[in-house]
């Protein structure tokens, strides 16, 4: 399509796809898409309106060809599948919002294929390095009891980095051994938790969480300072008494693994909340557990999400094979 095509004035060309991306982030405001999902969606979607005004299109002008065009010039530029896929699907989302306001007939990006990404199998650990991370946190100081109560319920359950640090008190049903999670699209589940993971959350409220949740006077000036909330009735708090974020998490995890396990050959860094929970879905399927169990556990919208757990169990028992076999 030709830029000359378009009757529109350049400057009604860019209020239009303003108007365009605007109307997609109210849709997704509404929805509760996370403010990270949005945002992301903000920036790729304005670099597509930027290449599309130069090359004179509207919104309802855009076909297929058109969004081939721009995935191609990204891998041109050196883009990595998973970065046009990203793109791709922002794109997606956005014809939608435009096809359910009326404004266009059809989604040109669902006649586009994604580009292949490499899948590489998740990170997972295996029981027994599992449970001496585990049990290599000592229940000593408050610190040490909140993170060794916040990585046995990670693993236990299989939480998301975002699940953990969005916990409250009240999320403990005591009497069933469960756990209430919010997952992603503020879905709910509920969680069985194994015994060492109740035993030490318990040892965490009842011996740590209160010394916490009153940190020094000075330490919550400085918080205060710099923007960060008071913990409420988060479950797991910092040493000066604010909700926990995800890159908390994943710094005590690491530090936690190089401490208990060194520079192993496996790597201490590539231990992460994720991993625990890749660990966990991965054990439940070696202990005879079916898929649509793990998926509810996990809280996956589709089972085709959970099913990367069975190339992990293949990969392993090729793996013996090839070690094992004297003909493999």
């Amino acid at each position: 399509m030709s830029a000359n095509r378009s009757d529109a004035a350049p400057g009604a060309r860019g209020e239009a796809w303003r108007a365009a991306i605007a109307m997609l982030m109210d849709d997704l405001a509404r929805r509760d898409a996370a403010a990270r999902t949005r945002k992301a969606y903000g920036v790729d979607l304005e670099q597509f309106a930027h290449w599309a005004l130069a090359a004179g299109h509207t919104p309802d002008e855009i076909a297929p060809k058109t969004v081939r065009r721009y995935i191609a010039e990204l891998t041109r530029r050196g883009a990595a599948p998973s970065t046009s896929a990203r793109k791709l699907a922002a794109l997606r989302a956005l014809f939608a919002s435009l096809r359910e306001h009326g404004a266009i007939a059809e989604n040109p990006a669902d006649l586009v294929s994604t580009p292949r990404r490499p899948s590489p199998l998740p990170r997972v650990l295996s029981a027994r390095e599992a449970a001496g991370l585990l049990d290599g946190i000592p229940a000593g100081g408050p610190l040490e009891l909140r993170d060794r109560a916040m990585f046995e319920l990670a693993y236990a359950c299989g939480l998301r980095a975002e699940e953990l640090v969005s916990l409250r008190v009240d999320d403990v049903d005591w009497d069933g051994e469960q756990l209430r999670v919010e997952g992603k699209g503020r879905k709910t589940r509920f969680v069985p938790v194994g015994e060492p993971a109740m035993v030490a959350l318990r040892r965490y409220l009842e011996r740590a969480r209160s010394a916490l949740a009153t940190p020094d006077p000075a330490d919550s000036r400085d918080d205060a300072r710099r923007g960060r909330a008071g913990g409420d009735d988060a479950m797991f708090l910092s040493k000066t008494g604010r909700q926990l974020g995800t890159s908390d998490v994943r710094r005590r995890l690491r530090t936690w693994t190089s401490r208990v396990q060194g520079d192993s050959s496996r790597g201490a860094g590539a231990i992460s909340p994720h991993a625990l929970r890749h660990s966990f879905a991965t054990h439940l399927l070696d202990g005879g557990a079916d898929l649509r169990t793990i998926q509810e556990l996990l809280g996956h919208a589709s089972v085709s999400s959970t099913q990367i757990y069975t190339r992990v169990e293949s990969a392993r028992l090729k793996s013996a094979y090839a070690r094992s076999h004297p003909r493999a």
